[in-house]
């Protein structure tokens, strides 16, 4: 755990103020949901609480049915995180943060489709693929990740099926979390 030598006492109703500075390092947004742990040690842990983290192990399973469907590398996003991939290797991109340009596609719940070889919608940090198609995860109408499938290395544009595909498997994982 790092030390950030930010103290901060707990008011008479027994909140605590999370400074600026930290929430937005770690993309904590007003109304964000947090789990709190406890350690034996006395200590209290803030963890972003990430609902599809709820649906992971479906999240994965399609993740992989959908690589084999369409023979592309599939990044599964929750809000702020991929959290399962496909055709790439997981530890080069599980873990990586979200870009700006797909965080805002999740605000705007829009999906991304690639209409030229020049849209160039670069999903996760530190990926160099770029996104053929995104279609955020919308469930309990909330917002809680992306399905993102990466463009062929030929740079060929998404075809109707491959769209229809991504848009059904953030369709179903929203249903999932809802259940």
């Amino acid at each position: 755990m790092k030390a950030t030598g930010i103290v901060r006492r707990i008011d008479d109703l027994g909140r605590v103020v999370i400074p600026k500075e930290i929430r937005r390092t770690m993309r904590i947004r007003e109304g964000d949901p947090l789990e709190i742990y406890t350690a034996s040690d006395g200590e209290v842990i803030f963890k972003k609480y990430s609902p599809i983290g709820e649906v992971f192990d479906i999240a994965k399973q399609y993740a992989e049915v959908l690589n084999r469907s369409t023979n592309l590398p599939v990044l599964i996003f929750d809000r702020d995180h991929v959290i399962s991939c496909s055709g790439l290797p997981k530890k080069e991109v599980v873990d990586r943060r979200v870009s700006p340009e797909l965080e805002d596609i999740m605000e705007d719940r829009t999906n991304f489709i690639a209409q030229s070889s020049k849209d160039a919608l670069y999903p996760a940090e530190g990926v160099d693929r770029l996104a053929s198609v995104a279609c955020p995860i919308i469930g309990s109408g909330d917002v809680s990740g992306a399905v993102v499938l990466l463009a062929p290395e030929d740079g060929t544009l998404p075809t109707q099926t491959e769209i229809k595909l991504t848009q059904v498997a953030a369709s179903f994982l929203g249903k999932q979390m809802e259940n």
